[in-house]
C-alpha cells in the first residue's frame, strides 16, 4: 500500500487539520475533530447538518460554508459518525430555527443520525437520500443507497436555507429534489482502505464492476471492460428507464469521479452521457463534472441526472462558497 500518510491512526485528524488551515476563512473544527462547521453562523437560519464515513472527500466536509452545509461530521473511513459527534454538531450550529439532517441511506448513517436527533433538544427534520438506481430491490432492508445525488440535495437545499426558508419547507424541498434525482456508478478498480492495506475487491485488468457503491460494495455484476460510449449507454438507459418519459424535462447532469479518474476521462463520459440524454429529449440546463463524491482511490465514475423545476434551478444557481464548490460570490 502506497499512500501519503504518517500513520493509519492519524490520517483522518491530520487531514482535517489541513482542511481547516487551508480554508480558515470558511470553516473551523469542532472539539476533538468531531465535526467541521461553518466559521460564521447566521442566527435565525435553519442549520443543515450532514456527514458520513470519510474517504468520500470532498463530500461532506468540503461542502461546509455559505450556501451549503453548516456542519459535517466525518466518521472513520467508510464508517458512520457516532451519535455524539452528530449531536454535538447540531448543538454547535443550531441558530434557533431548527436543524435539517441530510442523511445517505446506509444502515449505520440512518441509525446514528436518528439517535443523535433523539439526544438533541433542537427541532429536527431529516431528508434521506437514495438516488442509486443500481440497487434493484426497492423493498430490501435498507433500500437504495444515497450516492452522488446527495451533493445535489445539499446544494439546492443549502441555497434555500440561505434564502430564509423554514424547516418544514426545506424538508419538503429536499425530499422533492431527492425524488427527482437518479445516479449509477461503474468502477474500473477497487479502493484501498488505509486500515486494511489491501484492495477491497479483486478485479482484472479487462474487467469492470457495474453498479458499484461508494464504499467499494459489489455492483449489479462483474463484466468485461467496454468502451466509454457503451458504459454510458447502459448507465443512462437505466437512469432514464427509472424516470420514465423525459422529453422536454430540464435537468442537471453530474459526472462524478471516484477518486482516481482523470478529468480527461470524466469529460469524455460527460460528452457521451449528454448526447444520450439529449437523444431522449432531456434539456441539459446545468452541468457539473469532477471528483466530488469519491471512494478513496477507486477508478471509475458515476452519472447523476437531477430534474430541475424553476425553484431547483434558481437555488442551484445561487451563490455558494465552500472549500470545494464556489460560484457567484
Amino acid at each position: 500500500m502506497r499512500k501519503l500518510m504518517n500513520t493509519v491512526d492519524t490520517i483522518l485528524t491530520e487531514s482535517l487539520d489541513g482542511l481547516a488551515a487551508a480554508h480558515a476563512d470558511i470553516l473551523t473544527l469542532g472539539g476533538g475533530h468531531k465535526f467541521v462547521r461553518r466559521r460564521l453562523l447566521r442566527p435565525g437560519k435553519v442549520a443543515l447538518v450532514s456527514g458520513g464515513g470519510s474517504g468520500h472527500e470532498p463530500m461532506h466536509t468540503g461542502f461546509v460554508g455559505v450556501g451549503m452545509l453548516d456542519a459535517a461530521c466525518p466518521g472513520q473511513v467508510f464508517t458512520s459518525p457516532t451519535p455524539d459527534q452528530i449531536a454535538e454538531a447540531i448543538e454547535a450550529v443550531d441558530g434557533g430555527a431548527g436543524t435539517l439532517l441530510i442523511v445517505k441511506n446506509y444502515e449505520g448513517d440512518v441509525m446514528n443520525f436518528e439517535m443523535a436527533a433523539e439526544l438533541s433538544s433542537a427541532r429536527i427534520e431529516r431528508v434521506l437520500t437514495n438516488d442509486d438506481v443500481a440497487v434493484e430491490n426497492r423493498i430490501s432492508t435498507t433500500g437504495r443507497r444515497g450516492v452522488a445525488g446527495t451533493l445535489v440535495v445539499e446544494k439546492i437545499v443549502g441555497a434555500a436555507a440561505e434564502a430564509g426558508l423554514d424547516l418544514s419547507a426545506l424538508k419538503e424541498l429536499g425530499d422533492r429534489v431527492n425524488s427527482s434525482t437518479r445516479s449509477m456508478g461503474v468502477a474500473l478498480s477497487s479502493c484501498t482502505v488505509p486500515a486494511s492495506g489491501k484492495p477491497t475487491f479483486d478485479i482484472g485488468d479487462g474487467e469492470m464492476e457495474v453498479g458499484v457503491g461508494i464504499h467499494g460494495e459489489a455492483g449489479r455484476r462483474r463484466d468485461r471492460l467496454r468502451s466509454a460510449d457503451a458504459i454510458a449507454e447502459e448507465v443512462c438507459d437505466l437512469i432514464a428507464a427509472d424516470f420514465g418519459d423525459l422529453r422536454g424535462r430540464r435537468a442537471l447532469l453530474l459526472v462524478n469521479g471516484f477518486g482516481a479518474t482523470p478529468l480527461m476521462e470524466l469529460y469524455l463520459m460527460y460528452h457521451s452521457a449528454r448526447r444520450l440524454f439529449e437523444q431522449r429529449g432531456v434539456v441539459i440546463a446545468r452541468s457539473l463534472v469532477g471528483s466530488l463524491v469519491t471512494s478513496l482511490d477507486m477508478a471509475g465514475c458515476s452519472i447523476t441526472l437531477s430534474l430541475l423545476d424553476d425553484n431547483a434551478l434558481r437555488y442551484w444557481d445561487a451563490p455558494v462558497h465552500t472549500a470545494s464548490l464556489r460560484w457567484g460570490m
